[in-house]
């Protein structure tokens, strides 16, 4: 096989292959095969038709036009792999020449590419974290949180104020007549949270049980936006009481015995969440800084294909659109408060955008040479399964999905790119708001730890092999 490269663009080749004839019989005696298996040809059994029959039935042209897919996919990874071209999306056939008796088999493919670029060095990105550490004031209201969730409710004989629950019944009309799906009976409902209409707490507070009241308010639902008289009547005032945080708390809302230890326990979590969170805003400012340093054009085909499967599969998948597909998706347009152009433009920016990571640290990869140990994507795999409440039994069944679907690959390639943003992370200058440099337990917080462990684990099973 002979290929050639022409750059059509920086993110887009033309390769021309050609075949010789002889490299062809594997194809076309895998077509002669499966035509074998489909021509009946009297006085022989399905398959068993010798060539010369076959040509005389249907024609060799109908053969060589079976063997031109295969023969063409096989030759066309062949040549991108042996001219190193880094392909995005679907190549396009643009020219094929039918296979002819003794002649080469020559093809043309057009195909998107990874642009070629510079890395910028990764000491020079500089980036401000700005998450914070955990207050006493932090652990306060978390602690405060916590009480919520043990209060009781009390009805009480006092009109109802910001905070309190009421029970209330409202009616809705419009020039007297009742709207349809307008009235609701024995609702409870947070003054002050404003989940219901608009006006409601205002009118509710000062309002005790048997007070009635009528405000004008815009509806939702069918009526969205029209304006309606609302009756209001409160039937119940219901005060929330808190349990005191003491020790006696600590003992019922926790494993704990004592307020400290609660307190403690509560902070501990509380720092944890804000190490990570800041390990993880580190991270994605990275990666922000990165793509920024890199002048990379994008190919816009690739993008518009990803974009228009998009769209697709939200107006009713690969099936075809459905109606109601597509009434759920102009709803959701409306809802958003975007047309489908301007949608469309978001979706386009942010593929250009992933598009940008994955390239680039594609490439950091490659470059550094990063590959997935067994151990990590097992651990992946595992998580993904346990995230979609996979049972027990059925993970070897989910395992081999993933293996079929491509799911693997992606899952490699995602891990592989993750490792390439850790290469940039341990390298840029990552400070906190006060100027200070992130160490490395900040930036991968308990990875020291979980080596440590390891190791140790390591160690004691040489041990026992002793």
């Amino acid at each position: 096989m002979k290929s050639t490269v022409e750059t059509l663009s920086p993110t887009r080749v033309r390769l021309s292959v050609e075949v010789p004839f002889e490299e062809l019989a594997p194809f076309i005696n895998e077509a002669y095969k499966t035509v074998g298996q489909q021509v009946r040809v009297p006085g022989f059994r399905p398959g068993k038709a010798p060539r010369q029959v076959i040509d005389q039935r249907i024609g060799r042209e109908s053969v060589y036009a079976q063997a031109m897919d295969p023969a063409v996919q096989a030759n066309l990874n062949k040549a991108v792999t042996e001219n190193d071209v880094n392909a995005l999306g679907r190549p396009e056939l643009t020219e094929v020449k039918p296979i002819e008796e003794g002649k080469p088999f020559e093809f043309v493919v057009e195909t998107d590419v990874t642009p070629a670029f510079e890395l910028p060095d990764f000491a020079s990105l500089k980036v401000t974290v700005e998450a914070e550490g955990v207050s006493e004031e932090d652990v306060d209201k978390d602690l405060e949180s916590q009480r919520l969730r043990f209060s009781s409710l009390k009805t009480v004989e006092r009109a109802a104020a910001e905070g309190d629950f009421v029970v209330i019944d409202l009616r809705a009309t419009q020039n007297g007549e009742e709207v349809e799906g307008g009235s609701v009976t024995g609702m409870s409902h947070e003054v002050g949270s404003g989940n219901l209409l608009d006006g409601l707490d205002e009118a509710l507070i000062g309002m005790a049980a048997g007070d009635e009241k009528t405000i004008q308010s815009t509806l939702a639902g069918e009526q969205e936006g029209e304006t309606a008289d609302v009756e209001v009547k409160v039937t119940q005032v219901k005060e929330r009481e808190l349990p005191e945080l003491d020790d006696d708390f600590a003992e019922m809302a926790s494993q704990f015995d004592t307020l400290a230890e609660l307190r403690d326990a509560t902070r501990e979590r509380l720092e944890n969440q804000a190490r990570t969170g800041k390990a993880n805003e580190a991270r994605q400012k990275t990666l922000e800084a990165l793509v920024e340093a890199v002048e990379l054009p994008v190919p816009e085909k690739v993008v518009a294909e990803d974009v228009e499967h998009e769209i697709m599969h939200m107006k009713g998948g690969h099936d075809g659109e459905t109606a109601e597909a597509i009434a759920q998706f102009e709803q959701y347009l409306e809802m958003m408060g975007k047309s489908e152009d301007e949608f469309k433009a978001e979706m386009i920016a942010d593929s250009e955008a992933r598009l940008r990571q994955s390239i680039i640290l594609g490439k950091i990869a490659r470059d550094r040479e990063l590959e997935v140990s067994g151990e990590l994507m097992t651990a992946e795999v595992v998580r993904q399964a346990q995230q979609r409440g996979v049972p027990q039994d059925q993970f070897q069944k989910f395992v081999d999905e993933l293996r079929t679907n491509g799911g693997l690959q992606q899952i490699a390639a995602s891990l592989r790119q993750q490792l390439a943003l850790e290469e940039v992370v341990k390298e840029a200058t990552i400070v906190d708001a006060s100027g200070t440099e992130l160490t490395e337990e900040d930036l991968f917080p308990g990875r020291k730890a979980a080596e440590a462990e390891a190791e140790a684990e390591e160690t004691e099973e040489e041990k026992t092999e002793e």
